[in-house]
């Protein structure tokens, strides 16, 4: 058994934190589900724990809009517990849900201003998009030979060697990814904080259903400038069996679920640091 801690945050309309506790107890972390009213009352502390995780769900029915209940709560109850936990280099994870909550406090796409600077809402579809979709990480400079690329590479910790198109399942009605400018979008290109974009089996951007939101730019997840705050749509804890995968009796799977490796970036990187 690991010393890594792990807190899974839920709170009423959380229904994805057993799924996301044995994707870290795969990893043999020591898992902690922990409801924010306790982390409110001083029950628990969240600079106890190493990694942070916000899973998915329909927090409070996504009563206004999707996460926004719950990241008004951590805003304004929870603001200095969180920022003590981001200092000392704490892992965090927001799925689904879990990433609409990051976006809406601010805490994505980073340094902790507390600023909304980009949202997920209502998919084009305009119905809720139950499937499996391909994800691949943006072009960067160790891919293109070309000489003076700016192009920065993919910071993002909880994807380290993820380099081939991944396949995971998305379940949501609102995951269209849309930054406040176009300068926001460009700033988090040039410092690397797009980890995902959705694409088609060769890995080629696409649109509607290999994109199933709409998103701007085909964004699936994204990260703060350290690479160690991560949010993305679609589900790891979803894909951490070889038998969760939809065709696993029709091809060879080899080697480690798509979701799970995410999952094992955070651990491995906490080892080493």
């Amino acid at each position: 058994m690991s010393n890594i801690k792990v807190l899974i945050l839920r709170t009423a309309g959380t229904n994805c934190d057993q799924e996301t506790r044995v994707a870290f107890e795969l990893l043999k972390t020591r898992v902690k589900m922990v409801h924010v009213n306790d982390l409110i009352k001083g029950k628990d502390r969240l600079y106890n724990y190493q990694i942070a995780a916000i899973p998915g769900g329909f927090t409070y029915g996504d009563d206004i809009a999707a996460g926004r209940i719950l990241a008004n709560e951590l805003k304004m109850k929870l603001k200095e517990e969180l920022e003590l936990f981001l200092k000392k280099n704490g892992l965090m994870i927001g799925i689904c849900n879990g990433f609409q909550v990051l976006v809406k406090t601010g805490i994505l796409p980073g340094n902790i201003n507390w600023q909304q600077k980009v949202t997920l809402t209502c998919n084009d579809s305009g119905k809720f998009e139950d499937r499996w979709v391909y994800l691949k990480k943006p072009v960067t400079c160790n891919q293109l030979p070309v000489a003076g690329c700016r192009l920065p590479l993919n910071r993002c910790v909880w994807t380290k060697g993820i380099d081939e198109v991944i396949y995971l399942p998305v379940a949501h009605g609102e995951g269209k990814f849309i930054p406040q400018s176009k300068e926001i979008l460009e700033k988090m290109k040039n410092e690397g904080q797009i980890v995902f974009e959705y694409c088609d089996s060769r890995g080629k951007i696409a649109s509607y259903p290999d994109n199933p939101n709409g998103s701007a730019e085909c964004v699936a997840g994204i990260c703060d400038k350290t690479g160690r705050i991560f949010g993305l749509m679609p589900h790891p804890e979803r894909c951490v069996f070889k038998t969760q995968h939809p065709r696993w009796t029709r091809e060879k799977l080899n080697g480690i679920p798509d979701g799970l490796k995410i999952f094992k970036n955070a651990i491995e990187y906490l080892k080493k640091n």
